[in-house]
């Protein structure tokens, strides 16, 4: 298995300069704890938070990341236009050399669809067709694309990505439909960090119906998000965890998270009713074994962690990758 860790971009309100600060201390420190992957994503207008936008954060940490892969898991692309997006990403991954991982979703948050002008039923149809041209304009010397919300007359493409015949394209998917999705349009299904692990079993077969359907292989890699804190014992790790994870996820319900997931699926409950089979939160034991459920349920080949909520101090972040390295990662690679 491969393990990835979730850079800490989202902060309360105020010093932004330390708080980049800190995601460059958590990048180190996942970098010498021996993790493979820093993980990165996108909102905006996302009060009561501060933001720091993937791309450009992504691409001053690759000087950081020595042999990691960088991954966006994941960007809102129905928000952005794809040629811009495709030489962003491609300039991106000449950054960081070919170690670059492409994670693309929908949304669901109306005052993002506002503020860019984009009507939300128009959504899945702008999605799809971005992630068709962003490929072509990545694997193709000429591109002539006539879409419902996209035209291009044939255009010489220049910019391209450093990994042939592309980086992949992973799909964040929350609903039945959008997994399915996932398996037409993407190289793998990025798998999201809120749902509940019996929802996801279900989705899984969705998944692999879908790949069949469309002819397609099962992806050499399965990557899953989840919220995880580990301490030396299991009371420690309750106790630190909570207070900002549990504020995390009451903005999250404010934001309407829940309702881009399953109806049997509520983020809206009690925190150890909420926390159960959904987040990873104990002593390193706890943490092998629960991480060993997922991967032995759902066949997933890499887990990011989100080890550090707003509002946390980044030592305890740190010391959390620390003990990861130490105790849990060397148990899935002996």
């Amino acid at each position: 298995m491969q393990f990835a860790v979730g850079l800490p971009i989202q902060h309360p309100v105020g010093d932004p300069v330390r708080h980049f600060t800190e995601v460059l201390m958590l990048a180190r420190a996942a970098r010498d704890c021996g993790f493979d992957s820093l993980w990165a994503h996108q909102h905006y207008l996302s009060t009561p938070y501060q933001y720091f936008q993937p791309i450009p954060t992504l691409a001053r940490v690759a000087a950081e990341a020595g042999e990691m892969t960088l991954a966006i898991n994941i960007i809102l692309l129905t928000l952005h236009n794809p040629v811009d997006m495709a030489e962003q990403i491609a300039t991106l991954d000449i950054i960081c050399q070919g170690r670059l991982v492409f994670g693309v979703g929908l949304g669901y948050r109306e005052v993002e669809y506002q503020a860019f002008g984009i009507d939300p039923k128009t959504r899945v149809s702008r999605f799809v067709e971005a992630v068709e041209l962003i490929k072509q304009l990545w694997t193709q010397d000429r591109v002539s694309f006539h879409g419902k919300h996209f035209q291009l007359p044939e255009v010489e493409v220049t910019t391209k990505p450093v990994q042939k015949p592309r980086p992949p394209i992973w799909i964040a998917a929350n609903s039945d439909a959008a997994v399915k999705r996932a398996a037409r349009i993407g190289d793998a299904w990025s798998i999201n960090p809120h749902a509940h692990l019996s929802t996801l079993e279900r989705q899984l077969e969705l998944y692999r119906q879908a790949l069949a359907d469309a002819g397609k292989p099962f992806p050499e890699v399965l990557p899953l998000g989840r919220e995880l804190y580990i301490a030396r014992d299991r009371e420690t790790a309750w106790k630190e965890a909570e207070p900002y994870l549990r504020h995390k996820y009451e903005v999250y319900v404010n934001w309407g998270q829940d309702k881009a997931l399953p109806e049997s699926d509520p983020l809206a409950l009690p925190f150890p009713e909420l926390v159960r089979d959904r987040f990873i939160i104990g002593d390193p034991d706890d943490c092998i074994a629960q991480i060993s459920r997922y991967r032995d349920r759902l066949g997933v080949t890499l887990i990011g962690f989100r080890v550090h909520w707003p509002g946390m101090e980044i030592a305890k972040a740190i010391q959390a990758v620390e003990l990861l390295g130490e105790k849990v990662l060397p148990h899935f690679r002996s």
